[in-house]
């Protein structure tokens, strides 16, 4: 049976055992848990897109110790590229560049790009630097649903599915990493995530184009459904959220402020600030989706620093697929 493990030295090269033998490990990221394997193994990389119900064409992500491995996995790295590792790595951005001819088209869903990143926790730093080298680490969920930002919803979402799950307290962040295409013409903004807009331009220059499901490579988290409960869930405009309540009394809601008065469902008032609201956000939605009513939620503020965190939901509320 699959058991949660604490951060310890000792359990680290456990898994980095595991890891060498072809097992998955589940392991905290700063932005949501990962469930990983060793890149450069194909059964092992094969078995990730199993346990999640992964579609082969959905590309992982390449976890690295350190940019000095950059050239390993990638090819014709642009000098922007090495610019924004210095300035966010280790750190919740992914960058997507041409692959190396390591690279098996198993981890790019038979694209000839890589999305790699260095991840901040310092227990994923360890992890990758006890196994001493690469994993692809998708986020430990079965594909579509609700990101995990505790041990314990990783080990729910995949339980005997993986070898171990490494325990490092919940993600700091709560929403998965931004993602920039740089193997084109323009840098791309495929996933918005913490490093926001205004932190890539001031590195790049300009702000990354927008790119909408179609433009640029495939890569995670742009489908419009994603990240979703499976209760059915609804965004509605702060203004209207009173209204709609009374003509739903049995619903269960995510706000920002408090409940009025006489209400009887369950709400759940998040912070009014991004930062914290994503930090809770998945957790938020998973209390919710256990009581199996529809979901109503508060539309955040349609601003730059709301944009992770408005993607997340608006994908959350997004066409069900059966």
């Amino acid at each position: 049976m699959t058991e949660v493990v604490p951060a310890s030295k000792e359990n680290l090269g456990r898994a980095a055992d595991l890891l060498r033998a072809g097992e998955l490990v589940c392991f905290p990221t700063e932005t949501v848990y990962g469930v990983g394997a060793d890149a450069s193994n194909n059964a092992a990389v094969g078995r990730i897109f199993r346990a999640k119900g992964r579609p082969a064409e959905h590309p992982l992500i390449v976890h690295l110790a350190s940019a000095l491995s950059l050239d390993e996995w990638a090819d014709e790295v642009p000098e922007q590229a090495r610019l924004l590792a210095r300035a966010y790595w280790p750190g919740p951005l992914t960058m997507v560049l041409r692959r190396g001819p390591r690279v098996s088209t198993l981890v790019t869903g038979g694209q000839d790009t890589v999305a790699i990143r260095i991840p901040a926790h310092p227990l994923a730093l360890g992890l990758l630097a006890e196994f001493g080298g690469a994993l692809v680490a998708p986020s430990a969920n079965r594909f579509g649903r609700i990101s995990p930002t505790r041990a314990e919803h990783a080990l729910t979402e995949l339980g005997d599915e993986v070898a171990m799950v490494l325990d490092g307290g919940a993600s700091t962040i709560g929403v998965e990493s931004t993602i920039v295409d740089l193997s084109g013409a323009v840098p791309l903004l495929l996933r918005p995530g913490a490093v926001s807009r205004e932190q890539l331009a001031r590195v790049l220059g300009a702000a990354p184009t927008s790119a909408d499901e179609h433009d640029g490579p495939r890569a995670p988290g742009r489908l419009a459904s994603h990240y979703a409960p499976r209760s059915p869930a609804r965004l509605v405009s702060a203004e209207l959220l009173e209204r709609e309540l009374a003509g739903n009394p049995g619903v269960s809601v995510l706000a920002r402020r408090p409940a009025p008065a006489g209400f009887r469902s369950r709400w759940l008032r998040l912070p009014d600030e991004p930062a914290g609201y994503a930090r809770e956000l998945y957790s938020a939605l998973r209390e919710l989706d256990v009581i199996g009513r529809p979901i109503l939620i508060e539309e955040p503020p349609r601003v730059p620093d709301w944009e992770a965190v408005n993607d997340r939901l608006g994908r959350a509320a997004g066409p069900s697929r059966a």
